[in-house]
């Protein structure tokens, strides 16, 4: 039986042209061995299997290649190829610095770069993982490093160059390696399979490809997994039956649902996708990725961002065409929204459902409710209310609880001046009858006193200006407090210590030791008018004076008391100074 050899291993690329997906570097490393101007360390950084260590062994084995082609690429017939390729060359060290991280190791690293080479013109160490070497390995390493003898050549690869100390990295030429693109991947994949006379489908090798994340190691070892599943037919079933990925009808389905306000089914394949045992979190990463494809699609020039196969492609497009970017928009807030609250909920398929109803009700506008105010009418209304609501006369309507949707509320005086809603619990006027309470919305509920101040400004203009007496004042001052005991207690109990004063032109002054009452406002200016209306005097006006508190400067220690006591009998001070008396504390 034949030794199988993984996909990785065996078509890893071995020249600079054959390397997948980064062409920047390898464009940059030829020009270098072209021009002769090599560094002494090179520094290879970027994710898991990308080509870092194999582009590290294509330059090691090039810069020693005796019969270099035109195209800058190794012979791989002279002596140092030949050894190399199989894997007896004495020129090119590989060092997993995993393993190999102490001083020790280091300092034997060292000994060898004093021997030059034997066959070629240089002497490669290659570094795999060296973040992973100690700190005073990195130390160890600083000084040979940074002056090598001529023919010594370091690369170092890694994952995570944030980790290796700044002093390393300076020494260093860095190369960046980016992830490999998924078209990229693809590409290679359909180039192996037709090498192994594999039948694969394109859109099974674009899944492939998204699942690697980039990795085409990842991407290879993938591979080898679905041809043992699949007997050599990947199809895009086997991918995502294999790979426990959802599929993208589903996806497809949500969407149609949502844009047809079809609540039920969108539960009802909800339902299909966790019987089938995968993850709400996934599926939301999925979804959301699902509109922001479409979102893609709205635009030529952004369709080049759709990493996924031709027929997906043109699916997204079709439906596309149906999805309005503000619906896309709103979605995509939804499902977001979604996978922040997802993870602390306590019931997260109903937090997942939630979302799929908000986005079912996008298209019928349902989640705007602040485009108009939501107002409960009352439950039964005034005569003139009923009559005179409509009517557009130049004389003002009374205000009702009810939120206008006009910037402007409209008032409504009647024949004979009466306010619409008085305070008191007892109505005053024998004109007007008791007002039924209507259903109030949450608007009006929360104006509740600006409606009444407005509505007692609007009676004013017409009140006489009715001389009244002192005895008067305090008659309507007591009935208002009793009226506002229940409402306002905190501001009634303030008003009852102190006695209102009449002074000259209708001013009354009231004192209390509260700032924040002296500041009330709305609770002043309601019982000024209330006062204006009962005394029937309009220029009556309301002034709050703040009398400070007397302080009770009571006597605790000794001393004080002592001195207290000299206050009221002077004597017990020259008692004190004749014994020579100290007081003792």
């Amino acid at each position: 039986m034949e030794n199988f050899i993984v996909s990785a291993r065996k078509y890893r690329p071995a020249t600079f042209d054959t390397v997948v997906g980064q062409n920047s570097i390898t464009s940059t490393l030829k020009n270098a061995i072209k021009n002769n101007i090599l560094a002494q360390a090179f520094l290879f950084c970027g994710p898991r299997g990308i080509g870092k260590t194999t582009c590290a062994r294509i330059m090691a084995k090039t810069i020693n290649c005796q019969n270099l082609s035109e195209n800058i690429e190794a012979c791989n017939k002279c002596e140092s190829c030949t050894s190399f390729n199989n894997a007896a060359s004495f020129n090119i060290h590989e060092l997993d610095a995993a393993s190999n991280n102490s001083v020790e190791d280091i300092r034997n690293l060292v000994e060898q770069v004093r021997i030059p080479p034997q066959v070629g013109k240089y002497k490669v160490y290659i570094i795999d993982e060296v973040h992973m070497l100690s700190s005073n390995a990195f130390n160890a390493f600083l000084k040979t490093l940074e002056e090598p003898p001529p023919y010594a050549k370091f690369i170092l690869a890694t994952t995570e160059k944030h980790k290796i100390i700044p002093t390393i990295l300076s020494r260093c030429q860095i190369f960046d390696f980016k992830r490999i693109g998924v078209e990229d991947i693809a590409n290679h994949l359909k180039f192996v399979a037709q090498n192994e006379h594999i039948e694969a489908e394109t859109d099974a090798l674009h899944i492939i490809a998204q699942k690697a994340d980039g990795a085409l190691r990842d991407a290879l070892s993938i591979f080898d997994q679905l041809v043992s599943f699949s007997s050599a037919n990947i199809t895009y079933k086997n991918v995502i039956d294999n790979l426990n990925i959802l599929d993208y009808d589903y996806y497809f389905k949500i969407v149609d649902a949502t844009l047809k306000n079809d609540i039920t089914n969108s539960l009802l394949i909800l339902n299909d996708i966790f019987e089938n045992g995968f993850d709400g979190q996934h599926f939301i990463i999925g979804l959301a990725e699902h509109l922001r494809n479409l979102l893609v699609c709205k635009d030529k020039a952004t369709l080049s961002l759709l990493e996924v196969g031709e027929n997906i492609k043109s699916r997204y497009a079709e439906q596309a065409k149906q999805a309005d970017i503000m619906f896309l928009i709103k979605g995509l807030e939804i499902i977001n929204h979604c996978d922040i609250e997802y993870r602390g909920s306590n019931n997260k398929r109903l937090r997942l459902e939630l979302s799929l109803m908000q986005m079912c009700s996008l298209k019928s506008g349902a989640l705007h409710p602040q485009s108009e105010p939501i107002i409960i009418p009352p439950q039964k209304k005034t005569e003139n209310q009923s009559t005179k609501s409509i009517v557009s006369e130049p004389i003002p309507k009374p205000l009702t609880n009810e939120p206008q949707a006009v910037s402007q509320p409209t008032i409504v005086n009647e024949p004979k001046t009466v306010p619409v809603k008085d305070p008191e619990p007892k109505p005053v006027q024998k004109k007007t009858g008791p007002r039924m309470p209507g259903s109030i919305s949450i608007k009006g509920n929360i104006n509740k006193v600006e409606e009444e101040a407005s509505t007692y400004k609007s009676t004013i203009h017409t009140l006489p200006d009715t001389d009244f007496t002192q005895e008067d004042l305090e008659t309507q001052w007591s009935n208002y407090l009793s009226s506002e005991a229940d409402q306002t207690p905190s501001f009634v109990n303030a008003l009852r210590k102190y006695t209102p004063i009449l002074k000259d032109n209708y001013l009354v002054e009231f004192k209390t030791d509260n700032k924040v009452i002296a500041n009330d406002r709305q609770n002043i200016n309601k019982v000024q008018a209330y006062l204006k209306e009962h005394l029937q005097n309009q220029k009556l006006s309301l002034q709050s004076v703040i009398t400070l508190k007397e302080e009770n400067n009571t006597a605790y220690t000794d001393e004080e008391k002592f001195d207290e006591m000299k206050k009221k009998n002077p004597a017990l001070q020259d008692l004190k100074d004749q014994l020579d008396l100290e007081i003792e504390f």
